[in-house]
């Protein structure tokens, strides 16, 4: 009798524990089912295109000669030309930066494919944050003018560095957008929109656009390096879920 008991008072636990979502595991771990809330979830990306407030001027100069401590002496020297020239532009120190440094031998080859070493070649590379737009190109020029020919850029865009305000007007186009995406499915679904369960924001980004430069002409004068800035696009993407309830 009392191993009926038994029995029955396992059986009786055992539905116990199914009726309330219970399982056991091979490890005898514990899972609970939670009740899935109705409603929907959504995706929506927000945009502004606002004016780029600097330009990135990256460029290089360089040196060869015979031995690799002579060319890296006159890259030095260029390198020092091209930073007197930054200083009067009144370009900030903290917005200057060496990018690398660098010296390789230079070869030339024959007709039948043979390797000569001609010298070494040597590069001292900056990045450079051009914070006045107007005077960008002006920049530009006092620096190839005090190095000369033995220099390279590498990169003249225009960039945002402050993007916050774009981020925050993006933010909001986003979330609009996002809310009416939810108002339009609960419409279909004859129910209404409840309270938003979720957010999540990914991250922004700005689309850079190809630098734009030309050189203007003008009777008497030499060419001048522009630089157009147009506009970039700052976009804000987020996935918001919204709670659905019975229409009354």
């Amino acid at each position: 009798m009392n191993n009926i008991k038994k029995t029955l008072s396992f059986i009786g636990a055992c539905s116990l524990i199914a009726s309330c979502g219970f399982s056991v595991g091979e490890e005898n771990t514990w899972d609970v089912t939670q009740p899935i809330e109705t409603g929907v979830t959504v995706e929506a990306t927000g945009s502004v295109k606002v004016v780029p407030d600097a330009v990135q001027f990256n460029f290089s100069v360089f040196a060869i000669d015979t031995t690799s401590s002579s060319a890296l002496e006159r890259a030095t020297g260029l390198a020092s030309q091209a930073r007197e020239a930054l200083e009067k532009a009144k370009i900030d120190k903290d917005d200057i930066a060496t990018q690398s440094v660098s010296i390789y031998p230079e070869y030339s080859y024959s007709q039948d494919g043979k390797q000569n070493l001609i010298g070494f070649r040597a590069t001292q590379s900056f990045a450079v944050t051009l914070r006045d737009t107007t005077s960008a190109g002006e920049v530009v020029d006092a620096v190839v003018a005090s190095v000369g020919t033995d220099l390279s850029i590498d990169t003249l865009s225009p960039i945002l560095i402050d993007s916050k305000d774009a981020a925050e007007q993006a933010r909001e186009s986003a979330i609009k957008l996002a809310k009416k995406k939810a108002e339009d499915y609960a419409d279909l679904l004859g129910v209404d929109l409840g309270n938003v369960i979720s957010v999540r924001e990914f991250a922004t980004s700005g689309a850079t656009p190809q630098p734009w430069l030309r050189a203007d002409l003008a009777v008497g004068e030499s060419s001048k390096t522009v630089v157009d800035l147009g506009t970039q696009e700052v976009s804000v993407t987020v996935e918001a879920r919204w709670a659905f309830v019975s229409g009354s």
